[in-house]
C-alpha cells in the first residue's frame, strides 16, 4: 500500500496552501519581501503536486485496467524525478542556470523512464477493458518533455538558436494545453465509471478527442513558437472543442440523477470554466483593442488557469486516488464540499476583476489568494484524514501477526 510519490504530494500540497497565503499577504503588503516567488508558487502545484500525483498513480491505473498484476515502485524514476524537482525548485528564486538546467535535465529523464514502462504495460490478451486514458497519458509526457526543454533553455539562450519568438508562452502552452489537459483527459475517462457508475456518453467519441486535443496542443505550441496565429487559432478551435465534447461525455450520463452531482464533480466540470476565460479574451488580445489591459491578462491569467482549473481539478481527483492507494477498500469518492467549490471560484472572480481595475488591483488579488488559501484547507485535511487512516490499518495489520507469533 505504500506508496512515497503520494506522501511527496500530499508534502507539495501543503506548500501550495503555503505558498497562496503568501501571495495572499504579498498583495496586502505584508510580506514583500517573497514577492519574487510567484513562479515557485506554480510549480509548487504544476511539477509539484500533480506531477508527482502523476508519477504515482498512472503505472498503477494503466496495469489495473490492462488487467496486469500491480507493477513495483520503481525506485530509479522516483528518486531523480524528487532529486529533479529539489535541485529545480532550489534553482529558480536565484534564477541559477546550473541548477535549473541539472533538475530540468533529471526530470526529463525520470518522465522518459515513465513513458517507457507505460509503453510496456499492455496485455493484449486481457479480458478487461483496456486502459482507454493510456494513450493520453503517453502524448501528454511527451508535452511535458517539450516543456521542460524550452522552460530549461530560457536560461541557456537555447530558444535563439531553436527560433522560439515566444519561448515562455511555448513553455506554458506545452505544459498546459499539452501535459495537463491530456493528462487531465486520460484520468476522466479511465476514472469516470468508477466514481459515476455508468460510462461516458459516447465511449466511440474518445479516440477523435485523442486526435483533435493533441493536434489542437501542437497547434497552441507553436503558435507562440513562431508567432504566427495560423497555428494559434486552428490549435485553439480544436483544442476547445475537444475539451468541450469530452465534459458533453462526463455531463450527459449524469443528468437527471441529482445524487451524482456533488461538489466533487462540480469541482471537475466547472474547473474548466478558467480554461474558457481566457479563451474568450485571446481574440480581443490578438486584436489589440484600445485600452484592454492585454499585458495584465498575459501576465495573471496562467496563476487564474492554475488555481481555477488545474488545482480544482486536483481538488476532486487527487482525493479520490489517495482512497485508492490508502483505503482500497471504501467506495470511490470525490474529493471538495461546498466550501471549497464556492472560495476557490470566488478566488478566480476577484483575480480577473483586478486585471481589469487595476487602481485596485493589489486588493483584489490579495483576496483571491486569500480565497483559494482557504479553498485548500479542507483538502488538505480531507488527504490528511486519508493518509492517517490508510497508515493506521496497515499497522493494525502488521500488529495481527506480531500477536500471533507471540501467542505461539
Amino acid at each position: 500500500m505504500f506508496n512515497p510519490y503520494f506522501l511527496v504530494t500530499f508534502l507539495y500540497i501543503a506548500l501550495a496552501v503555503l505558498g497562496a497565503l503568501d501571495a495572499a499577504l504579498i498583495n496586502f503588503n505584508l510580506l514583500p519581501f517573497f514577492a519574487g516567488l510567484r513562479w515557485m508558487r506554480v510549480h509548487f502545484i504544476t511539477l509539484g503536486a500533480l506531477t508527482e500525483l502523476v508519477f504515482g498513480i498512472l503505472p498503477l491505473l494503466v496495469a489495473s485496467r490492462n488487467g496486469l498484476p500491480r507493477p513495483k515502485i520503481r525506485w530509479d524514476i522516483w528518486l531523480t524525478l524528487n532529486l529533479g524537482l529539489l535541485i529545480l525548485l532550489l534553482g529558480i528564486p536565484p534564477i541559477n542556470g546550473v541548477l535549473i538546467t541539472t533538475g530540468g535535465t533529471l526530470i526529463f529523464t525520470a518522465a522518459v523512464l515513465l513513458m517507457i514502462q507505460l509503453g510496456r504495460l499492455r496485455n493484449p490478451r486481457t479480458e478487461t477493458q483496456p486502459s482507454a486514458g493510456r494513450k493520453f497519458y503517453i502524448l501528454g509526457l511527451a508535452y511535458l518533455l517539450l516543456g521542460i526543454i524550452v522552460g530549461t533553455g530560457l536560461w541557456q539562450g537555447w530558444s535563439v538558436w531553436l527560433q522560439i519568438k515566444v519561448p515562455l508562452e511555448v513553455h506554458i502552452h506545452a505544459n498546459n494545453w499539452g501535459f495537463m489537459s491530456l493528462v487531465f483527459a486520460g484520468l476522466l475517462i479511465d476514472l469516470y465509471p468508477s466514481f459515476a457508475g455508468r460510462s461516458l456518453a459516447w465511449p466511440r467519441s474518445i479516440t477523435p478527442i485523442f486526435w483533435m486535443m493533441t493536434l489542437g496542443a501542437l497547434g497552441l505550441v507553436l503558435g507562440p513558437w513562431f508567432q504566427s496565429n495560423l497555428f494559434s487559432v486552428p490549435g485553439l478551435i480544436l483544442h476547445l472543442s475537444a475539451t468541450i465534447w469530452l465534459l458533453l461525455n462526463v455531463i450527459k450520463p449524469l443528468v437527471g440523477d441529482r445524487r451524482l452531482w456533488t461538489p466533487g464533480i462540480l469541482h471537475l466540470i466547472t474547473s474548466y470554466v478558467w480554461i474558457l476565460a481566457p479563451v474568450l479574451i485571446a481574440p480581443l488580445i490578438i486584436l489589440e483593442v484600445p485600452g484592454f489591459p492585454g499585458a495584465g491578462i498575459e501576465q495573471n491569467a496562467p496563476q487564474a488557469l492554475i488555481y481555477g482549473w488545474v488545482l480544482q481539478f486536483g481538488y476532486a481527483i487527487i482525493p479520490l486516488l489517495f482512497r485508492r492507494v490508502f483505503q482500497p477498500e471504501s467506495p470511490s469518492k470525490l474529493g471538495g464540499n461546498w466550501f471549497s467549490l464556492i472560495a476557490v471560484h470566488l478566488g478566480g472572480v476577484f483575480l480577473w476583476a483586478g486585471i481589469f481595475l487595476h487602481e485596485s488591483q493589489a486588493t483584489l488579488h490579495g483576496v483571491a489568494y486569500g480565497l483559494w488559501f482557504v479553498s485548500m484547507l479542507p483538502i488538505a485535511y480531507e488527504l490528511w484524514q486519508i493518509v492517517r487512516s490508510g497508515m493506521n490499518n496497515l499497522q493494525d495489520k502488521n500488529a495481527v501477526p506480531a500477536v500471533a507469533e507471540s501467542g505461539d
